[in-house]
């Protein structure tokens, strides 16, 4: 039974090591192309967890979204009045915070000291950035059990336009965060990108004003559909790259060259749950194939451990490697919390 399942694979604790995880093994490969990543690390398919296994920005913001969830929940329903403050409050104290120096994305740093003051948030969204920062932390948002369709898809995109107000980094968010919904529920990986291409079709001009407010009017575009409909045809796009892409697989192929290289939200996404899928039961092999590619390298292998770990729960990651992983207490104490 899918409930079952969801109760006893601990799949919210699963989701956060194998995000961090997959962070530090492509931390040391981020800005490196393959063959120079194999001359550093052997070939890919025995990629050694690096000692000690530092985590980058990815985990660090990931954790301010999940503690900033966490704060707004104990606080009551969630909806976007209630997530907002902690959630910014986080992110500021990560811009601030001296261990902020694991190579950040310039987005995440020029809206997080925009956030830093009195001024409505909408005004601190980089509106021109679709850059992976706005996904690469979203996987806590499907992992927190009891939420609506709405909570959960109103909240990734508001964290998402936090910092990055390009609709398509609001609906890569949506999407990634659907994905570990659907991946911690029982989803089969075989059915996954059908489902989220329907859900893609289904929401392409919704645009969520209770949680977005008067974002869309920034932009230029003449209309809220207007502006978010964009996001999702990007994403559609890549989403026909990547289903094409599984009717042939080819898992020696750099899958950057495939969907992309992740620097944007709907590459990182689409390549992410690529390298996912090709070994949907082998979860350190997908971990070392994201890892091993010539683009975003710690990004992608962040989301593929956070969907691998969806799907097949904590117990999948080696003892030794999970026991090394940088803030290895707070991510099984955010994972028990929703596991439980």
């Amino acid at each position: 039974m899918i409930i079952a399942r969801t109760l006893t694979k601990q799949a919210a604790t699963g989701s956060l090591i194998g995000l961090a995880l997959g962070d530090a093994l492509g931390f040391p490969t981020e800005f490196n192309d393959v063959p120079s990543i194999l001359a550093k690390c052997g070939p890919w398919r025995e990629m050694p967890l690096p000692d000690p296994a530092f985590v980058t920005d990815d985990t660090q913001m990931t954790l301010a979204f999940a503690r900033g969830i966490r704060t707004a929940m104990d606080r009551g329903v969630l909806g976007p009045l209630r997530l907002e403050r902690p959630v910014r409050d986080e992110f500021v104290a990560w811009y601030h915070s001296p261990d902020n120096n694991r190579a950040p994305g310039n987005t995440c740093l020029t809206a997080c000291r925009l956030l830093d003051s009195e001024q409505p948030w909408q005004r601190a969204s980089q509106m021109e950035s679709k850059g992976c920062g706005a996904n690469m932390r979203v996987a806590p948002i499907g992992l927190v059990p009891g939420l609506s369709d709405e909570q959960r898809a109103g909240a990734a995109q508001f964290q998402a336009a936090l910092t990055h107000g390009h609709p398509t980094a609001l609906a890569a968010s949506d999407l990634t965060a659907r994905a570990v919904y659907l991946l911690v529920h029982g989803g089969e990986p075989t059915a996954l990108v059908g489902q989220l291409r329907s859900y893609a079709y289904e929401h392409r001009e919704h645009y969520r004003r209770r949680w977005l407010g008067d974002l869309w009017s920034r932009s230029g575009d003449p209309t809220p559909e207007a502006f978010i409909s964009r996001g999702w045809d990007e994403c559609i796009t890549v989403l026909d790259r990547l289903q094409e892409a599984l009717r042939t697989p080819s898992p020696e192929t750099d899958p950057c060259l495939i969907t992309g290289d992740g620097w944007i939200a709907e590459e990182a996404f689409a390549t992410g749950l690529l390298c996912f899928l090709l070994f949907p039961t082998d979860p350190l092999t997908a971990l070392r194939r994201a890892a091993c590619t010539r683009g975003d390298s710690d990004s992608l292998a962040c989301l593929t451990g956070a969907f691998a770990g969806a799907h097949l729960g904590a117990g999948v990651w080696p003892k030794e490697w999970a026991e090394r992983i940088e803030h290895r207490s707070e991510l099984l104490s955010l994972g028990a919390l929703w596991d439980s």
